[in-house]
């Protein structure tokens, strides 16, 4: 029985290091941009995109921003219609690269990799470098990463009756399981 679930474990590893491409539907962002002492501004997105081009490790990360829930509905409607502004923005996107990939080197062991490209948040695209772990699992590669976006970069404005309570720094992490 060790044996052959060894043999599988090898067998999916050595059909991952084939692939040119891996990707996921599936991806989950969450953002949180929360002040202490009020109200958690906490949403999650478990729709996100991305695809890995293992060769070149180039990377493309898209949602539908409508995708986020939040713990209150009235949360997510100002989200929507006043911060985000969905129905003309409806995604946002990432192009980049990751700096010094090599799919074989990959392992069960996490590894450390900056990640830089382009972001795209309403229409505003801005350069980026964040860091990203990367690991294999028994699912495919694993991806997280972990960084702040400041509104005011992406012309998302905060009304002045509010300003207080929610920061302007929005923590963000990203977890996906490329296949």
């Amino acid at each position: 029985m060790k044996k052959m679930v060894l043999l599988l474990l090898t067998c999916s590893q050595l059909s991952m290091l084939a692939q040119d491409r891996l990707s996921t539907t599936k991806g989950i962002t969450e953002f949180e941009a929360s002040i202490p002492m009020f109200e958690e501004v906490k949403a999650l997105n478990t729709k996100t995109s991305c695809a890995l081009l293992t060769k070149s490790g180039n990377i493309n990360c898209w949602m539908n921003i409508k995708d986020f829930n939040f713990p209150r509905a009235l949360m997510q409607q100002h989200f929507n219609e006043n911060y985000m502004e969905s129905n003309r923005f409806s995604r946002a996107l990432f192009k980049g690269s990751i700096e010094k990939f090599d799919l074989e080197k990959c392992s069960n062991t996490p590894q450390n990799y900056i990640v830089s490209g382009k972001l795209t948040i309403k229409g505003i695209t801005k350069k980026i470098s964040i860091p990203a772990t990367i690991k294999k699992t028994s699912e495919g590669l694993s991806f997280q990463a972990n960084f702040t976006v400041n509104t005011d970069d992406y012309n998302i404005e905060i009304p002045l009756l509010v300003r207080s309570k929610i920061s302007k720094k929005v923590n963000t992490s990203l977890l996906f399981v490329l296949q």
